[in-house]
């Protein structure tokens, strides 16, 4: 399809719709071949495409040639961004550079310690001149030039004349940091993963851990359950501007803590949340086309891995993108069920889901596989019978059956759960939500205990599992 640069009325769109979506698949680079919101120590690349794939790669003489791409607002005029590309490839040694604010495309070759202009035409003409570009940075190109390289880099370190490369620099792919992420997810809705989320992270931090808790299901429940939703009215919404969807939304903006909120007295001590919001839905095509979407939780949870002790995301029962954000950014999977037929027909669709999509995205980010800590046994009925004489019955069926571990706590069906949460105070002529974790509810109510005490053993469970003391 041809390239029409007026669809990019922003960066985020020149970086998808020219760059991901036309350029690097013109280019014959595929998704093994090219990294974006690459970082290598104080240096920032929107894109990185090599002639072969390299997972995790690093950058040296013997790497095969690659090609830096960054883009900019089409209002932004390239020459301010000249000095700044010249940076980059003369501190990493790679040789070609591409710059585009979509109605403009540049080609930058590396010359010892500067860079010249080699290639630049108009937007509108990138689909004629396409040929040229594929023989100067296509990847079938680059491949052909490594061999050159290569032989040439031979013969200068024959000679004892050193390169300038940087082989001190390369990606770190894998968390070398004692924070550990949790994702509550299952594929069927109505299973008690709010519940799990926001009580687990209360039970949590009543241990002295610091939690970190995130919502990226659009029916914000979470958001609702920890006190952060104290307006009436639309136009007193303090979170449409502020919530998950712009950490999604920007790679080099919108960092956790410029989104995270403290929980409302939910719980003491409170808890930290990245809010979720009912725009999530509409806002979600948005982010459809844009590969890196997906991995930017992950890699915006890195910048604060010296904060937390845990985070803990409660995710929407769906298989979109974001569900595939959260537990592509997770160490650890909970999966809540009731048990019953539904929930464990659920099972065979999230088994799937992290076997043919998460698997990849992690293994692309250079990330050990999730490990399932285990179906939780959720909103089981208190009946005695049912207690008696089928509850063990089901809980067989998860691990004969549908080949899953087991966790040893069970949380209960009670009304607590529901008290708790949709406790309200009055504000004037308002009812404002003032909810509790179970844990600081049952505090009042000593009908509660019980089910606090699950949750009490619930986190002692995860904190074993993860060999966190």
């Amino acid at each position: 399809m041809p390239f029409n640069p007026e669809l990019c009325r922003n960066e985020s769109e020149v970086e998808s719709k020219l760059i991901v979506q036309y350029l690097l698949p013109q280019l014959g680079y595929t998704p093994d071949t090219w990294h974006q919101e690459v970082a290598i120590g104080s240096i920032r690349l929107d894109f990185l495409a090599f002639a072969a794939q390299v997972i995790p790669f690093v950058l040296d003489a013997n790497s095969p040639l690659s090609v830096v791409m960054e883009a900019k607002h089409p209002k932004q005029n390239l020459n301010h961004h000249v000095p700044r590309l010249r940076h980059y490839l003369t501190s990493l040694n790679v040789r070609y550079g591409l710059l585009t604010n979509g109605k403009e495309i540049r080609i930058y070759q590396k010359l010892q310690t500067d860079i010249q202009l080699i290639f630049q035409c108009s937007g509108k003409e990138v689909d004629i001149k396409i040929d040229k570009i594929q023989s100067l940075i296509g990847r079938n190109s680059l491949q052909e030039k490594s061999i050159q390289y290569n032989l040439e880099n031979q013969s200068i370190q024959s000679k004892k004349i050193p390169i300038q490369v940087i082989s001190n620099f390369s990606i770190e792919t894998k968390r070398q940091h004692s924070m550990k992420t949790i994702a509550i997810y299952h594929h069927k809705g109505g299973v008690g993963k709010t519940t799990v989320a926001i009580n687990l992270a209360a039970a949590l931090s009543k241990k002295g851990k610091r939690i970190l808790l995130i919502d990226i299901d659009a029916q914000a429940n979470t958001t609702f359950a920890t006190g952060l939703i104290k307006f009436q009215f639309e136009e007193d919404d303090d979170l449409k501007d502020r919530n998950v969807y712009h950490i999604l939304e920007q790679g080099k903006s919108n960092f956790i803590p410029e989104i995270v909120r403290k929980s409302h007295f939910f719980n003491n001590p409170e808890i930290d949340v990245i809010p979720s919001h009912i725009s999530l839905i509409e806002n979600q095509s948005n982010l459809v086309g844009f590969a890196a979407s997906r991995f930017r939780l992950s890699r915006k949870l890195e910048k604060v891995r010296n904060d937390y002790d845990i985070v803990i995301i409660d995710t929407p029962p769906s298989l979109d993108l974001y569900a595939e954000a959260a537990l592509t950014a997770a160490d650890y999977l909970i999966i809540p069920s009731d048990l019953k037929p539904f929930s464990n027909q659920g099972l065979i669709s999230v088994k799937n889901f992290i076997q043919q999509k998460i698997s990849e995205n992690r293994e692309g980010e250079g990330q050990a596989p999730i490990k399932i800590m285990g179906v939780l046994p959720s909103k089981i009925s208190t009946n005695a019978q049912y207690l008696k004489y089928n509850l063990n019955k089901h809980k067989n069926v998860i691990t004969e059956r549908y080949e899953l571990p087991l966790m040893d706590s069970t949380i209960s069906e009670r009304t607590a759960f529901s008290a708790c949460i949709n406790r309200t105070i009055p504000l004037g002529n308002l009812e404002i939500p003032d909810p509790k974790s179970i844990l600081d509810f049952a505090d009042n109510e000593p009908s509660a205990n019980i089910a606090a005490a699950e949750f009490e053993f619930l986190a002692v469970e995860v904190l074993r599992k993860m060999e966190i003391q």
